[in-house]
């Protein structure tokens, strides 16, 4: 019988302070990179509104809402999804700890989709318009508001090709896997906040296809499966699998 994978703590950043970041704000490594100063880190600060904790379930903001603030995941994951003509939901993507919800509302000052909580969330919101003018005086923030944004049209494309359900769903994991690295967390374990349908949903497959391929990809030891948890047992075989769908 295969050892049960243990329940790792949930992401989430440590505290920052007026003069250093929490460990996934998704601004952190550009004012480290161009040594901003300390004034300009607490003026970067001061544009920091907490918010939460939001409860599963509960929308963060609902398309159609005017927009006026990005906001940075904190802890838990985000859901953000539009509904078609006959109601029917549309995974549009996944937010985890770090990362920034809002951006594609940025040129019609409206949000064009639904965010909702998958479970317990706290974000750390920015004024867009006082960010975009501190963003003049200083380059490095500037820089990384444009790869945030290049980051996020790349995101919406990533799914669009003719790929293989085994190739997406290997993407998807992996997807999933670099991200937390790029946060300090543990690359080889991930624990999905979403359902078997949100993420069947978002991969344009069925749910029992999902459930399949996952059988499938522990079966050839590419994965081991307890519940939510995930533990990628053969790293490199999954990345060669997802790299045409990765390289867009």
């Amino acid at each position: 019988m295969a050892a049960p994978v243990p329940v790792r703590p949930r992401p989430v950043a440590d505290d920052g302070d007026e003069l250093r970041f929490c460990s996934t704000c998704a601004f952190a490594g550009a004012c480290l990179a161009a040594g901003v100063d300390k004034s300009r880190l607490r003026e970067l600060h001061m544009l920091v509104e907490h918010s939460g904790p939001c409860r599963a379930g509960e929308h963060l903001f609902r398309e159609g809402d005017p927009f006026n603030a990005i906001a940075a995941v904190r802890s838990g994951t985000v859901k953000t999804y539009v509904t078609d003509a006959d109601g029917r939901e549309q995974v549009r993507g996944f937010f985890l700890p770090g990362e920034v919800i809002g951006l594609d509302a940025i040129s019609e000052s409206r949000y064009p989709c639904n965010a909702i909580a998958l479970e317990p969330v706290v974000l750390c919101r920015f004024s867009f318009p006082t960010l975009a003018a501190l963003a003049t005086r200083m380059p490095g923030l500037q820089q990384q508001l444009f790869r945030l944004l290049s980051h996020d049209i790349g995101n919406a494309a990533l799914l669009a090709g003719n790929h293989t359900a085994e190739d997406r769903m290997a993407a998807f994991l992996v997807g999933l896997s670099r991200r937390y690295a790029a946060r300090g967390f543990r690359a080889d374990r991930i624990r999905l906040t979403m359902s078997r349908a949100d993420i069947a949903n978002y991969l344009r497959l069925a749910a029992e296809t999902v459930s399949r391929i996952l059988r499938r990809f522990q079966d050839e030891r590419l994965v081991r499966v307890r519940r939510r948890e995930i533990e990628l047992l053969d790293l490199a075989r999954l990345e060669r699998s997802a790299v045409s769908v990765l390289r867009g």
